[in-house]
């Protein structure tokens, strides 16, 4: 009692530092674990709503402004005139599966990184990078789909032709060239989560494949290039989320001797 006078008038457990937590991690096994298996779905699902826009709002020959018939910002904007609900629910899908990414990424850095900390720790990061500058990406498609919206479809698709580049480059092109990080840290983090054996080649390839998906703004989802090719994330990703949460993953223990020295490396597994 008297210890316990002293701690409240010295101000507590707030001037006492708490105890190491040595088996703690950032995000965590809830989060991380959550994260790994939404994210994929989420992110998979807001591709496969922008795919069912890809005949929305048909544009006549004279309607593409500068863009041309082959690029896909202008039958972007008309289908959000035709479908807005339809469209809304892609873009924030896929928003939406970007801010969950990145935690699920994180934790498999996590995890390669009890291996391999190098090809984690920059491939993890430069993965994120990437997430975070399809937000900006977002923002840019929502403004140009309220343009749409109060503007009338013709002016929208002449004001975003116009000033396309520096809308989708960014200031300073820091958005872009975030973009771009994605594809060296998919590599990255493949080659580490290949050699510290938490993916087979199976799973590494779909990973790979996973990272060739386009940046930018108003891009159309196709079947092949798009879906299908994000599709094969959550094969990869929601068995591991599972594990993560059932807390199976030897990597995510503090226990000595829990996680072995090393494992034999097979070019064909899963």
């Amino acid at each position: 009692m008297m210890q316990t006078d002293t701690a409240a008038q010295a101000g507590g457990s707030w001037k006492t530092p708490p105890p190491i937590r040595p088996q703690a991690w950032f995000p965590g096994r809830i989060i991380g674990g959550a994260a790994l298996v939404l994210g994929p779905v989420v992110w998979s699902a807001g591709l496969f709503l922008r795919y069912l826009t890809r005949d929305s709002g048909t544009l006549t020959p004279g309607r593409f402004g500068e863009f041309g018939e082959d690029f896909a910002a202008s039958s972007q904007l008309a289908a959000y005139v035709h479908s807005p609900g339809l469209v809304t629910a892609g873009y924030a899908c896929f928003a939406a599966g970007a801010l969950l990414l990145w935690p699920a990424f994180a934790t498999l850095a996590r995890i390669v990184a009890a291996r391999c900390p190098g090809l984690a720790v920059w491939g993890g990061t430069l993965v994120i990078l990437g997430l975070f500058a399809r937000l900006y990406f977002a923002g840019v498609d929502q403004a140009a789909f309220q343009l749409a919206e109060t503007r009338g479809l013709d002016e929208a698709v002449e004001i975003v032709a116009t000033t396309y580049t520096d809308i989708s480059y960014g200031p300073w092109r820091i958005p872009v060239s975030a973009s771009a990080c994605q594809y060296v840290g998919m590599v990255l983090l493949a080659i580490g989560a290949f050699r510290s054996g938490t993916f087979g080649s199976g799973r590494c390839l779909l990973f790979l494949w996973s990272g060739t998906l386009w940046g930018g703004v108003l891009k159309a989802s196709q079947l092949f290039d798009g879906v299908v090719s994000n599709g094969v994330l959550c094969l990869v990703f929601v068995p591991l989320g599972i594990q993560v949460l059932r807390d199976a993953v030897p990597e995510l223990r503090a226990e000595s001797g829990s996680v072995q020295s090393c494992r034999p490396i097979r070019w064909l597994s899963w």
